[in-house]
């Protein structure tokens, strides 16, 4: 099968090529940036396409790998050509493919979403880590088995999931990803207030952070839970809000302590966190 790009940003250079290196047979690309479509073709030893309707005859597969806000508008120029026979993917973690390809499947198309669970910073530099990232793929399960094998033939861990579940998916990542750097923002800043530089506080905490992160996804995150909640030590919580000014930045800190609780009490079932347990609740 023949796969173009739609769009060489970051997403569209880094999957070309991984899946180039994979063996995938990369057609080339396509963007409204002559110079963007001629430096994705460069990277993975393709074709630079000028005219969409070209591309779409040329290709079995189609990845639009363009901003979210512009997959639609892609979507719709496209079904002014013949779909026929094509597979139809976006890259989107927060988008289905049923809302992103409307009426795909009437137009002879089967329509997918491919995400890696990875933040994909570089557009000449992200395809190497791409190699470790997880993917999700939904869609028709049409032709789904033909997706796996792309994926598969690329070396790629992936789940299929529901399109219903794509907002609850994208939940989880953003959770992982985007709050992960608001709550290390957050203890830099705090670094900072004690004399740290901004770039020492950020070199002190990531052996903490890499590393708690670590272990916690690679055993279990009751198991590596330390810390004041994990020990029921409320004198230790109520000096800590003292240093916080901030009232949203007391609620977050009162809120996860609560999750932390979760895990705790996860961790040391006989443990007795009624006085710490009444102390998140009544602040």
């Amino acid at each position: 099968m023949q796969t173009g790009f739609i769009g060489a940003g970051k997403v569209g250079c880094s999957l070309g090529r991984y899946l180039k290196e994979s063996g995938v047979n990369i057609a080339g690309y396509y963007d409204r940036s002559e110079k963007a479509a001629e430096e994705g073709a460069q990277f993975t030893a393709s074709a630079v396409y000028d005219d969409l309707k070209v591309m779409a005859e040329a290709c079995d597969v189609l990845f639009i790998t363009v901003p979210d806000r512009r997959i639609h508008a892609v979507y719709e120029e496209l079904c002014t050509y013949s779909l026929d026979g094509k597979i139809l993917c976006h890259c989107s973690g927060s988008i289905s493919s049923q809302e992103a390809f409307p009426g795909a499947r009437d137009r002879g198309a089967c329509a997918y979403s491919v995400h890696p669970l990875l933040a994909v910073s570089d557009r000449f530099g992200s395809w190497q880590e791409l190699v470790d990232a997880f993917f999700t793929l939904e869609g028709e399960e049409e032709r789904i088995g033909e997706m796996e094998a792309l994926l598969e033939k690329a070396g790629m861990r992936y789940q299929i999931i529901d399109p219903a579940s794509k907002t609850l998916y994208h939940l989880a990542a953003v959770t992982a990803s985007n709050h992960m750097l608001a709550l290390i923002s957050a203890a830099v800043e705090e670094l900072v207030r004690c004399g740290f530089s901004e770039e020492d506080a950020r070199s002190a905490l990531t052996p903490l952070v890499t590393g708690n992160v670590r272990h916690g996804l690679e055993a279990s995150l009751d198991r590596v839970l330390t810390g004041p909640v994990e020990r029921g030590d409320v004198i230790t919580l109520k000096k800590h809000l003292t240093q916080i000014d901030d009232p949203a930045d007391r609620q977050l800190y009162m809120l996860l302590s609560g999750r932390l609780l979760k895990l705790a009490k996860r961790k040391n079932p006989d443990h007795d966190y009624t006085e710490l347990e009444a102390f998140l609740n009544n602040v």
